[in-house]
């Protein structure tokens, strides 16, 4: 199975905030900003494996901008990192100024998906290769959160977490 590089699963979802999708405060409910990065993620996820995929876990989400009502937001996916069955997407959500066009960083998330088959038994997927800085980053970043989900889920020891003790020793 080729390789492929973090681009090729690249997506991108652009919306825009209606007032059905909002709280008392005229901002986006975080559920519904949580079920657009799912979609868009899972596309990265499809792209990449040319799979069935499923959520296997949200691993981060920071809120850290209100959206607020009219707002187009525009989502942008992509695989980090993928393992024998199993892949980790990066989502960082821009927020577009009404005025100038500006786009501003407001949230980011990590969520991790499994390829199945039409059964749903997980299947292999091709490996990534990251290309630019950042790719390289949150590649290597992805095995230290996999290993930290084991070692919290108890499918890992931590003595066995190699890339997380590295973090602490010196």
């Amino acid at each position: 199975m080729q390789a492929k590089t973090p681009s090729q699963s690249f997506t991108t979802v652009t919306d825009m905030v209606l007032p059905s999708e909002t709280n008392p405060l005229n901002n986006l409910f975080g559920g519904e900003l949580l079920a657009r990065m799912d979609r868009a993620a899972s596309i990265a996820a499809r792209r990449h494996s040319r799979r069935i995929v499923v959520t296997a876990s949200v691993n981060n989400v920071a809120f850290n901008r209100m959206v607020p009502l009219g707002s187009v937001v525009t989502i942008e996916a992509q695989v980090t990192r993928a393992f024998k069955t199993s892949m980790e997407v990066f989502m960082d959500v821009w927020v577009e100024d009404r005025e100038s066009g500006e786009r501003t960083k407001a949230n980011e998330a990590i969520y991790s998906f499994v390829a199945v088959d039409d059964t749903g038994r997980p299947v292999q997927i091709p490996a990534i290769t990251p290309e630019t800085e950042e790719e390289k980053m949150r590649y290597d970043a992805a095995l230290r959160r996999k290993q930290l989900s084991l070692v919290l889920a108890g499918k890992m020891k931590a003595a066995d977490a190699t890339e997380l003790k590295a973090l602490f020793e010196e």
